[in-house]
This record gives C-alpha cells, structure tokens and sequence, in this order.
C-alpha cells in the first residue's frame, strides 16, 4: 500500500522537541508561573534580537495582535485601512473588530503581494493604516509602499502571520513596517503547542500601548489607565517557542531545500505555473503554492490519491459574505480573483521527504494529464 502524503505533519516537528520542552513544562507546573513570568519575557527578547526590533510582546493569537497593533497607532471606528484582498479573513476581522473600515486592493499576479500602485490608488483622507501581508512566507513590497506612506504620515502595519524568518533586503520580515503582528499558531513556521501571537516594534510608544492594552489597561495591578482587555501569552506556549526559534533557521532551510526540489520536479510538468521569489527576498515557504486550471478537480484526485493539499484561499475577503455590507463586487480586483480559482498549495513542512515530494509530482502530472486528455476530447 502506498503512503498517504499529509500536508502538514505537526508530529515530527514535537517529537524533536519534546525532551527539550518537559523539564521546562514540569518547573512551570511546579511553580505554578503560567501566566507571564521569566519564560514569556525570555522568549519576547530572543523573538526581538531575532528580528532586531526594539520590542516584542506575545500575546494570545495573531488576531489580537493585529487588532493590538492597529490600536496602538490610533486607529479607530470609521478609519480606513487599506490591505489586500487575497489574505486570511483575520486581517480584515481585526479591523472590523475596532469599528474600522478594510479597504480592499488588488495583489500582483507574480507573487499574489500586495499592489502598491492599488495602494496610491485607494489612500483617502480617512486612510489611517497599510498592511501589507507577507502571504505564504514571502515579504511583501514594504520597500515600494513605505515613500507612499511617508508621504501621507500613514504607519505600515504587518500582518508577518506566515513569515517568521523571511527577510528582503532591507530586514526581517516584521521588522520592516511601523509595527507588524504575527501568530504562532501551531502549523506556522515559528508555531506554539496551542494558540499564541505577537506584536513586534521598535516604537517604545507603541510598544507600552500594546503591553498596557494586552493586560486588561494596566501596567501596574489595578490602575488601569486605558480600556483594554485580556490577550496575554502565557508561560507554556512561551517555553514551547523559545525551543522553537533554536531551530527556525534550520526549519526554513528545509522548507527551501524543499521548495528547490518542487521547482526541480514541477517544473517539467506542462500547465503548471510554479510561485515566483521577488528579487532580494529570502522566502521561507510557509505555503508552497501553484496555479493550475481545473483546481478543483485536480485537487480531487489529489485527495482520492492520498495527497495532502488545500487552498489558501478559495475566496477573496471582498467576496465573503461576512463583507458583502461593503459593497465590493466581483470583478473588482481581477487578480486575486482569477489566483483564487487556481491556486493550489502543496505539502511542505520541514521534514517533507524527497520520497514524499516525488510521490507528490508524479501524482499531480497524472491528474494533470488526465485533464488535457479530457479537454482534447
């Protein structure tokens, strides 16, 4: 019997891990420190040495580090804040969560990023934030963007949820805008045994709003000098991500060693429109994503064959049901539109197998000439 392919194998990943994580989880147990403490604060300085930026402050999820941060710049109800269409609906849900406006552009068709001429496009008066979203472990064009947004005094916030580790040439990705939040859930790059997420600055101001806001409003217990609420790191993701960051780098060039190898295998198979590196970028490869016609149904075959795989993301957030009272319609952002009915994205995690990503292609061409069999008939 063949072996199925997972898309994501979280098990291998703990399984190096672990002997390293049960003392540090048994001491936490012993002194009862879950909440805070010397692991959070730890892991906050090694996370912020490793991006070099001034501050890192974990909080609870990378939702409410986006809405952390986009507090902590001013931005308010009925602000407008101008990101892509093609993301995770946190990006846009944060936003809304603040009574703010997400303002939807279109990506580019050579990397699905972030357009910055969309961007000059759709500035206004009421434009109080750009986040960029460095999707599937790309940088998006925060060097293109940030004249823009000099220009017009408007802070760059980014979503960084899938780049630990990225870099273009100007710095880390998160490290690169005004402030920039990411998530540590669990099948990311850098992710925790559970939920957990950070807000990374080098702005002391911001900084001290996040932490103050994090904690209910209060840096000291029960003066509360703001109105915030609950979204705190606690101890044991904090001990699980510190072992974690030790081995990022090694992790990444794994998944690079790995994209390398897809490009090597995939290239020669006709209809299949490989993902493209911005020049200067170090991707990290939190998704390796191709475009295809009949997505859906190779995917099928895909799935019938034993072949992780999955679509990030099927539809735009302009085009959800959740934003329809926004008035956008289809047709709007073409870009993202047509990637969104071909993309397909592959197994890759950073023990993907050789053997693995063989059985990956060869299971691909066949559902892929399959479908040029189907049309010449």
């Amino acid at each position: 019997m063949t072996e199925n392919v997972p898309f994501l194998d979280l098990s291998a990943q703990q399984a190096e891990i672990i002997d390293e994580v049960l003392p540090h989880w048994r001491e936490q147990f012993r002194s009862a420190a879950f909440v805070g403490g010397p692991e959070v604060a730890a892991f906050e300085q090694e996370f912020a040495d490793y991006l070099g930026v001034g501050s890192v402050i974990g909080v609870s999820n990378g939702t409410d580090a986006l809405e952390l941060a986009y507090r902590a710049v001013g931005v308010g109800h009925g602000d407008e804040v101008i990101m892509p269409a093609n993301t995770f609906i946190a990006t846009a849900e944060a936003a809304s969560r603040i009574g703010a406006v997400p303002v939807f552009v279109d990506v580019d068709d050579d990397h699905l990023l972030i357009d910055p001429d969309a961007v000059a496009a759709a500035v206004t008066g009421r434009t109080r934030a750009i986040v960029p979203v460095h999707l599937f472990g790309q940088t998006a064009p925060i060097d293109l963007l940030m004249p823009l947004a000099q220009r017009h005094g408007i802070p760059i916030i980014e979503d960084a949820a899938q780049s630990q580790g990225a870099a273009s040439l100007a710095g880390r990705a998160g490290s690169l805008g005004h402030v920039a939040a990411t998530s540590f859930y669990p099948g990311k790059n850098l992710g925790a045994a559970g939920d957990g997420g950070a807000v990374m600055t080098s702005d002391p101001t911001v900084a001290r709003a996040v932490r103050d806001m994090s904690a209910h409003g209060s840096a000291v217990k029960y003066v509360h000098h703001r109105v915030g609420f609950n979204a705190r790191l606690d101890a044991v993701q904090a001990t699980v991500l510190r072992v974690k960051l030790r081995r990022l780098d090694g992790w990444n060039s794994a998944r690079q060693e790995a994209a390398a190898f897809y490009r090597q295998v995939l290239g020669a198979i006709e209809g299949v429109r490989l993902p493209a590196v911005r020049p200067g970028n170090v991707d990290v490869w939190h998704l390796y994503v191709i475009r295809l016609a009949e997505r859906d149904r190779v995917l099928a075959e895909l799935t019938a064959d034993g072949i992780g795989a999955g679509i990030h993301y099927p539809t735009p957030v302009h085009l959800t049901e959740a934003y329809a009272g926004l008035g956008y319609r289809r047709g709007q952002f073409p870009v993202a539109e047509a990637a969104a009915e071909r993309i397909l994205s592959l197994p890759m995690f950073p023990h993907l197998l050789e053997d693995q990503q063989q059985r990956v292609a060869a299971s691909l061409a066949r559902a892929i000439s399959r479908e040029r069999v189907t049309v010449r008939a």
